[in-house]
């Protein structure tokens, strides 16, 4: 979520001569593990992840624990966009249920500011389209590194522990599966990662929906893109919908390999 003020807040072994080496393993040999490709995952395997991710969103008990996994995406979304803006970004919150902040500066109004505050929704459901291309195109370890590398960014603008803990603790669990399990573990791991960024965007425009509905959420992320639109906010949960929705059979389309 992003508001508005004079502050805008928005809802390895190495061989001789192969280069500089980390451990047992040449920077070489990692960069060639970055860029270079993995057996895409069986196809049971991504039939089993997208079932895993899929009780991960439905049932609500679940889902009150899963879904922080959703909000750093949300609010990772709104601060990457602010940075890619122009903006100035000050920092971000997450909380224990759930909700999260993210506060950036710049002008109160204009493109930069309606783009950041539309990332929120669009990010999840737009990560995991991005994450079913690299997983089918056998690029697993970049997708489990850029995961990481972006968690860690995410890091260094976290002000409060609770948010701190839960992105250390997911980008620490990225860090660990892409650099100590076997590539099937790997391949397995990514696609249920994958599955839950697709199945979990859905989800939360429907909740917002469901609160605007009964006044919950007067100051929701479509509400705001509203004021500074003068687009209804209906309009703009919808184009949330749309772009989860499409994200969803557009990168199961990918995995299931239709």
């Amino acid at each position: 979520m992003d508001r508005t003020h004079s502050a805008s807040a928005v809802g390895l072994p190495a061989e001789p001569g192969t280069g500089l080496t980390l451990g047992s393993t040449s920077f070489g040999d990692l960069w060639d593990r970055l860029v270079g490709t993995q057996p895409a995952p069986e196809q049971w395997v991504v039939v089993v992840a997208g079932t895993l991710a899929l009780i991960a969103v439905v049932p609500n008990p679940i889902w009150r624990l899963s879904r922080n996994a959703v909000t750093i995406a949300h609010e990772g979304g709104h601060g990457l966009v602010a940075l890619l803006t122009g903006r100035t970004l000050e920092g971000i919150r997450l909380h224990s249920d759930t909700s999260g902040l993210t506060v950036s500066r710049g002008r109160p109004t204009g493109l930069g500011m309606v783009l950041t505050a539309a990332a929120g929704y669009t990010a999840p459901p737009l990560l995991g389209l991005g994450g079913a291309w690299l997983l089918t195109a056998g690029h697993i370890t970049l997708l489990l590194w850029l995961a990481t590398a972006l968690l860690l960014g995410m890091l260094v603008m976290i002000r409060n522990a609770y948010g701190a803990l839960t992105v250390i603790l997911t980008g620490a669990l990225f860090f660990l599966v892409s650099w100590l399990a076997d590539a099937e573990v790997q391949a397995g791991f990514a696609s249920a990662a994958v599955w839950f960024l697709l199945l979990g965007g859905v989800r939360p425009a429907f909740e917002l929906q469901a609160k605007r509905r009964y006044g919950e959420a007067p100051d929701s992320d479509a509400d705001q893109l509203s004021r500074l639109t003068n687009v209804p906010a209906g309009l703009w949960l919808l184009l949330f919908h749309a772009v989860s929705l499409c994200s969803l059979i557009g990168g199961g389309r990918w995995m299931l390999d239709l």
